[in-house]
C-alpha cells in the first residue's frame, strides 16, 4: 500500500506528465499548420481541445480530486476521443493521424498498467474506433479486416505488455517489500545484540563486583584470623616480656650499685656481663614485639616462601603460648627450596598448626606435658612439612569436618572455625594439599606438601576442602 507521501510524490509526478504531454499537443498544433500548409480550424481545435483536457486532468490530479492510479485510464479514454475526432475531420482512415490509433493501446498499457482492464477496455475502444471510420469511409471489406488484423495483433501485444509489466511491478514491490522486511530484521537483530551485549556487560559488572566483593571478604577474614592467633598469643606474651624484663632490672640495679658504690674497684669484666645479659634481655623483649608486630600489619603475600625461616618464625611466635604448656622440637632438613607460597600465609599456617597442637594437648584428658614436633624434608613432589602432637587425636566425626569453615572443638569464643580452613585454601589454591591423620603412638599429625618454585606450571582453582 502506498503511504500519503508516496501519494503526493506520484500525484506530482502525473500531474508533470499531463502539463509535459499537453505542451507537446500544442506544439502539435504548430506542426499541423506548417506541414499541411492551411490554417482549417477543425483539426486545430480538436488538437488544442485535447491539450486543454490534459492541462485540466494535470491539474485535478494535482488537487487530489482524480487518484493518481485513475490518471492512465482519464488520459486513455480523452485521447481515444480526441484522436478520433482528429483523424476522422483530417480524412478517416486516409488521414496521417490514423496510425496514432495504434500507439494508444501501447500508451495506457506503459502508464496505466496497475488498473486492472485499462488496457483491455483501451484496445476494445481502438478496434471499435477503427471499425466506425472504415465504415464511415465505406472501406471495403477486405482492407476493414486488414486493418482490424493488424490492429487487433497491436491490441494483444498491448494487452501482454501490461500483464508484463504488472508482474515485473508486482516483482519489484514484493522484492522491496522483502527488503524492508529483511532491514527491519537486520534492525531488530541488531538491536537484540546491542541488548545482549549491554546484559553481558551488566552482567560482567555484577561479576566483578561479586568478585571484588569475595577478595573483600576473604582478606578481611585472613585478616581476622590472623588477629585472633595475635590474641591467642598475646596470653603468653605479659609471661615471655615478664622473664627477661626482671633480670634486666636486676642487672640494672646491681649496675647502678657497683657505680655508686666507693668500696674496692670496679670489675670491668663483671660489669661487661651484665651488660650482654641485660642486652640480650632487651633483644629478646625486642623480638617478641617485632613478631607480633610483623605478623599483626596487612600487607603483602609474595609469591614464594623459605620453608626453613617460615619454621623458625612461627616457632619464635607460638613460643610465647607454647613455652608454658611444653616442648617443640624440629627436625628439618637443610637447604630447603622455596615453595609456592608467600612467606606471610606459610607463616600463619604453621602458626596456626602449632596453636592447635598446643590446644589439642591442653584439652587432653589427663592433663600431660606437651610434646611437640615439626619436620621438614624434601619428597618427589616439593616440600613436606608435618606437625605431630601428643594430645587425644581426631575423632572420625571431627576428622570428617576439621577443613569446614566455621567448624571448631574449642569453647565458646576462643576459635573462629576458620583457621584450618584458611590454611587448607591457602594450600590449595598454589597447588598443595594438606591433611590431618592419627598418629599410631597417639596424638594427631597434621601434614602438608607444597611444590616448589621451579616444579610448579600451574596453580588449579582454589576451592574450600570440605
Amino acid at each position: 500500500m502506498v503511504d500519503s507521501f508516496g501519494s503526493q510524490t506520484l500525484a506530482q509526478v502525473k500531474r508533470k506528465n499531463f502539463f509535459a504531454c499537453a505542451a507537446l499537443l500544442a506544439l502539435g498544433v504548430v506542426g499541423h499548420c506548417g506541414v499541411s500548409g492551411s490554417l482549417d480550424p477543425t483539426p486545430l481545435l480538436a488538437l488544442l481541445g485535447w491539450s486543454s483536457t490534459f492541462v485540466l486532468l494535470g491539474a485535478a490530479i494535482g488537487a487530489g480530486w482524480i487518484p493518481a492510479e485513475w490518471s492512465g485510464v482519464c488520459s486513455g479514454l480523452v485521447s481515444l476521443v480526441a484522436a478520433t475526432l482528429l483523424i476522422y475531420v483530417t480524412g478517416g482512415p486516409a488521414s496521417p493521424y490514423f496510425p496514432m490509433l495504434s500507439a494508444l493501446p501501447l500508451v495506457v498499457a506503459t502508464f496505466a498498467s496497475e488498473v486492472r482492464g485499462s488496457t483491455v477496455l483501451t484496445s476494445l475502444g481502438m478496434m471499435g474506433v477503427v471499425l466506425l471510420l472504415d465504415m464511415l469511409a465505406d472501406m471495403p471489406l477486405r482492407q476493414m479486416l486488414l486493418h482490424m488484423s493488424s490492429f487487433g495483433l497491436i491490441s494483444g501485444v498491448a494487452i501482454y505488455l501490461a500483464g508484463a509489466y504488472r508482474r515485473t511491478r508486482s516483482a519489484e514491490k514484493a522484492a522491496q517489500q522483502e527488503r524492508w522486511v529483511a532491514q527491519q530484521e537486520r534492525w531488530v537483530a541488531q538491536q537484540e545484540r546491542w541488548v545482549a551485549q549491554q546484559e553481558r556487560l551488566a552482567a560482567l559488572e555484577r561479576l566483578a563486583e561479586s568478585e571484588r566483593r569475595r577478595v573483600r571478604a576473604e582478606r578481611e577474614r585472613a585478616e581476622v584470623e590472623r588477629l585472633v592467633l595475635v590474641g591467642q598469643l598475646a596470653a603468653g606474651v605479659a609471661h615471655e616480656v615478664n622473664n627477661p624484663l626482671a633480670f634486666v632490672k636486676s642487672n640494672l640495679h646491681y649496675l647502678e650499685q657497683e657505680l655508686l658504690s666507693e668500696e674496692g674497684a670496679v670489675d670491668r669484666a663483671e660489669l661487661r656481663d651484665v651488660l650482654e645479659e641485660t642486652k640480650q634481655g632487651v633483644l629478646r623483649i625486642q623480638q617478641i614485639v617485632a613478631d607480633l608486630r610483623r605478623f599483626s600489619r596487612e600487607g603483602e603475600t609474595g609469591e614464594e616462601g623459605l620453608p626453613e625461616d617460615a619454621l623458625h618464625e612461627a616457632k619464635r611466635l607460638a613460643s610465647v603460648r607454647l613455652r608454658s604448656l611444653g616442648e617443640v622440637s624440629t627436625d628439618v632438613t637443610p637447604g630447603l627450596p622455596s615453595v609456592r607460597l608467600g612467606q606471610r600465609q606459610l607463616v600463619q599456617v604453621l602458626v596456626n598448626l602449632l596453636l592447635n597442637a598446643a590446644d589439642a594437648v591442653e584439652m587432653a584428658v589427663p592433663a600431660r606435658r606437651a610434646h611437640i614436633l615439626v619436620r621438614a624434608k624434601r619428597v618427589e613432589s616439593g616440600v613436606r612439612l608435618e606437625v605431630e602432637d601428643n594430645g587425644p587425636g581426631l575423632s572420625p566425626e571431627v576428622q570428617s569436618r576439621l577443613f569446614e569453615p566455621f567448624f571448631t572443638t574449642k569453647p565458646p569464643g576462643k576459635g573462629t572455625g576458620l583457621g584450618l580452613a584458611l590454611c587448607r585454601e591457602y594450600v590449595s589454591r598454589v597447588g598443595g594439599t594438606l591433611h590431618a591423620e592419627n598418629r599410631c603412638e597417639g596424638g594427631a599429625r597434621f601434614v602438608l606438601v607444597l611444590p616448589t618454585v621451579a616444579e610448579r606450571t600451574s596453580a588449579p582453582s582454589c576451592s574450600l576442602a570440605s
